[in-house]
């Protein structure tokens, strides 16, 4: 439970929960809505506009989970107002998150498939841009063809909605716009979360936009704290007791001699075959994500697996840390048990006491549609199967495109 990884994520998740509340107090939905509403994006280019921008945010915070509790937050409310459809929504935002935390320098799964295939950041990212990008172009396409529908406000009520917004809230797209850059600067994800909050805090005191009560309050006589900000770490308690407990069974699962049972079948399996070995590996990598439904706890519990077999066959560390992250981060926010599903949903429940109109997507409807997700994993087979973008470890670590003889 004292697992560095687990703990600091579980942070990251609090900070931006408090950093989307912070942000939904001071009106940036309304913003949103009204921006809509007068550039004409509803529907499905939407939706497509949602996906971009959620990949585009996980990417520089680090943070699939972040992002996903942010996005449901303030882009699905807004969404559904602007007639996108909400299945397919959710969907765009969980394949972003799904993008950012494969492809962020500063994600908890780069960092570690890194670390556990011993091997530098910028080069593993570097050479995984190419998959990313190969499964995100047809999955913003279609997203944008088919997002749209009859959303969940009718029309009359759409345009009550609208009628009621103001371009006020769009200023708070500032600290956004700060959170992106400091992480991408190569700052910490905490860090950067804290100075979004601060900076979202001074121009809401500044424009009169919030109460302090709304930001925090205490009751004593009802022994009551509350307010954005404790708002924004209560709902998420649960599945921060979720992770840790998942966190242990992976650990017992290592202790308990399962992973090197797990390899050595494996390399019998593979014979002397690359393309078998890197089948047996998106194998693994898929098989425990099945069953660890966090995706950074999923990917430790198999990154001895894969940095073993890889190893013996001549595998460079680049090639082996994205067979790693790529199928880990896929798969992360498509099974509806998984964490980033999850987290979503939650996030997308406790809409319901702010607004009227909320469609509540279960986590059984929206794994179909995640399309990144889908497109990354199948492409990372493929490229399993065919060889492409294999890396095998030259003469003083570096990759090259044949292997080394024995």
């Amino acid at each position: 439970m004292a697992n560095k990884i687990a703990t600091v994520a579980i942070i990251a998740w609090f900070w931006a929960g408090m950093f989307a509340q912070v942000l939904r107090v001071g009106g940036l939905v309304d913003g949103l809505v009204w921006l809509g509403g007068v550039s004409g994006a509803e529907g499905g280019i939407f939706v497509g506009a949602t996906f971009v921008l959620a990949a585009t945010f996980a990417s520089a915070v680090g943070t699939g989970y972040g992002t996903t509790v942010a996005f449901c937050a303030l882009m699905y409310p807004a969404g559904l107002i602007m007639g996108a459809d909400p299945v397919w929504l959710f969907a765009a935002i969980l394949s972003g998150a799904a993008f950012g935390d494969n492809l962020a320098p500063v994600s908890d799964t780069t960092v570690v498939s890194a670390a556990t295939q011993e091997t530098d950041i910028p080069g593993v990212v570097r050479t995984r841009f190419k998959y990313a990008i190969m499964a995100a172009i047809p999955a913003v396409i279609l997203f944008t063809i088919f997002g749209g529908g009859e959303g969940a406000v009718d029309a009359a009520r759409a345009s009550e909605i609208l009628a009621e917004t103001t371009p006020t809230g769009l200023l708070l797209l500032t600290p956004f716009a700060l959170v992106i850059f400091l992480a991408l600067r190569g700052n910490h994800i905490m860090v950067t979360l804290t100075w979004g909050i601060v900076a979202a805090l001074i121009i809401e005191f500044a424009f009169g936009m919030v109460t302090a009560d709304q930001i925090l309050f205490l009751d004593t006589e009802q022994q009551i704290v509350g307010g954005a900000l404790m708002d924004g770490v209560a709902g998420y308690l649960s599945m921060a007791i979720l992770i840790l407990l998942i966190v242990s069974g992976s650990h017992i699962m290592r202790v308990g001699g399962a992973m090197d049972a797990i390899v050595n079948g494996l390399s019998r399996l593979a014979g002397k075959s690359v393309a078998r070995a890197e089948v047996a590996i998106w194998s693994i990598v898929f098989s425990l994500n099945v069953f660890i439904t966090i995706n950074t706890a999923a990917e430790i519990a198999a990154a001895p697996v894969v940095s073993q077999v890889g190893k013996k066959f001549k595998l460079h560390p680049y090639r082996r840390a994205n067979m790693l992250d790529a199928v880990t981060s896929a798969l992360g926010y498509i099974f509806p048990w998984g964490g980033g599903v999850l987290i979503g949903y939650a996030t997308i429940r406790g809409l319901t006491d702010q607004y009227d109109f909320i469609t509540i997507v279960s986590p059984t409807e929206v794994w179909p549609f995640v399309l990144h997700g889908w497109f990354l994993a199948i492409l990372m087979l493929f490229a399993a199967i065919t060889g492409f973008g294999r890396l095998y470890e030259g003469p003083d670590g570096k990759p090259v495109k044949d292997r080394p003889s024995e």
